[in-house]
């Protein structure tokens, strides 16, 4: 599948490099289009991905578009689109939202990923709704669940699961550099720091995702009566820290 990106910011680029590091594709079937010529060409090249000047150049060239730019943009692109599968990793926009805007014999599906997918180990949350065959979803499916857990929502949970997929490696971050700081206070190197919170946050998530176990019974392997961990879990709970993720979404999903 030659696979063609309209917009190549931070996300295009990490779902680009994702498929490739997992050979979804090849370097040489991605294909990319942005407005500014010489940033794509440093974007795309030095991975051996394919630059173009134009999404009227790219599109036809591609079996897959991904719309990586605000979709207001695209109308004129209607007429290349027809008969490709397009994909949308525009966030606040959704099947209903294109279909005013290009009709419906578009076929298409709207997506909030994340860039975990870099690495091999993202969420791409769909849209139910959609215009795609079952074999173009099939063939999207192959290629993209090689970077990517592939969740499907219906339509008015597409924005909340977003944020909790697309918005939280931002609090992850912020929660593995906390982590790293407490373990410099106390004499680790810092890199060391990172990698042990790095691989803790790491190995927990992959627990839960192969085990399904409830997180609440994953933390409650780790305290021992009157241990050491329950002692920090108490003062996590003192310092709001549920609360404080909570309203993360809640200031998010204007609640």
């Amino acid at each position: 599948m030659k696979i063609g990106f309209f917009g190549f910011g931070n996300m295009a680029q990490a779902m680009a490099k994702g498929l490739v590091g997992q050979n979804a594709v090849n370097p040489a079937d991605i294909y990319a289009c942005a407005r500014d010529w010489n940033k794509l060409r440093s974007n795309t090249e030095p991975f051996g991905f394919v630059p173009c000047e134009s999404a009227e150049q790219m599109i036809p060239q591609v079996d897959l578009v991904v719309i990586a730019v605000k979709p207001y943009i695209i109308p004129k692109l209607h007429d290349l689109l027809v008969g490709k599968i397009v994909v949308s990793v525009a966030a606040g926009y959704t099947y209903e939202t294109f279909n005013e805007l290009l009709g419906d014999d578009i076929h298409l599906l709207c997506t909030i990923p994340n860039t975990p997918i870099a690495v091999g180990e993202g969420i791409i949350v769909c849209e139910q709704t959609h215009s795609l065959t079952p074999d173009e979803f099939a063939a999207f499916e192959q290629v993209f669940s090689k970077a990517a857990c592939i969740e499907t929502v219906e339509s008015h949970l597409l924005g909340v699961a977003g944020t909790v997929a697309g918005c939280s490696p931002a609090f992850i971050s912020m929660f593995l550099e906390a982590l790293g700081d407490a373990g410099v206070k106390y004499g680790l190197p810092r890199a060391l720091a990172y990698r042990l919170a790095g691989q803790a946050l790491c190995g927990t998530g992959k627990m839960h995702i192969v085990h399904k176990t409830h997180p609440g019974a994953m933390k409650d392997a780790v305290c021992s009566p009157g241990g050491t961990t329950i002692r920090g879990v108490s003062a996590l709970e003192r310092n709001g820290f549920r609360a404080a993720v909570i309203e993360a979404i809640d200031a998010i999903e204007g609640k």
